[in-house]
């Protein structure tokens, strides 16, 4: 039979131990730079449009009730405007986002965060009007400038 050839089994684990740390090093920097699927992108772009839909509407109810004073069906007017036509300007104008001829659907901008944005234009809506009924002789702060 043949000799047997002496291992240092220090060496060797110190050996596999670096090549294990590159390996390692080689595979973070690959999920770095993974390349996203049209999955991951389209839920990114609908993440952003739900959580700026939670904001617009939040500010919406805001704006519209202590700026301009709206209430009643005026109110309800200026939801809509915000729920159906500012999406299209997030996506279009501000962010750029590019949708393909043949999977794109208005739904696909309309639809993130709807729920969202009626829960919070309705609770701040009501709490802004409540607060305001506190305040005797005072509706808007439009008013305030127009009428001093």
């Amino acid at each position: 039979m043949g000799k047997h050839k002496k291992v240092d089994i220090k060496k060797r684990r110190q050996k596999l131990l670096r090549e294990k740390k590159k390996e390692l090093h080689k595979k973070t920097i690959q999920t770095e730079k993974k390349p996203l699927t049209i999955l991951d992108l389209r839920l990114e772009k609908e993440t952003k449009l739900y959580w700026i839909r939670a904001l617009t509407g939040a500010l919406s109810a805001i704006i519209g009730r202590l700026l301009f004073g709206l209430i009643g069906w005026f109110m309800f007017l200026w939801m809509l405007i915000w729920w159906f036509l500012f999406p299209f300007v997030v996506s279009f104008i501000i962010y750029n986002y590019e949708y393909d001829k043949e999977e794109w659907n208005w739904k696909n901008i309309i639809l993130p965060g709807i729920g969202m944005f009626f829960f919070l234009f309705m609770i701040f809506g009501v709490f802004i009007h409540t607060i305001l009924n506190f305040i005797p002789e005072f509706s808007s702060v439009l008013e305030l400038f127009l009428y001093e």
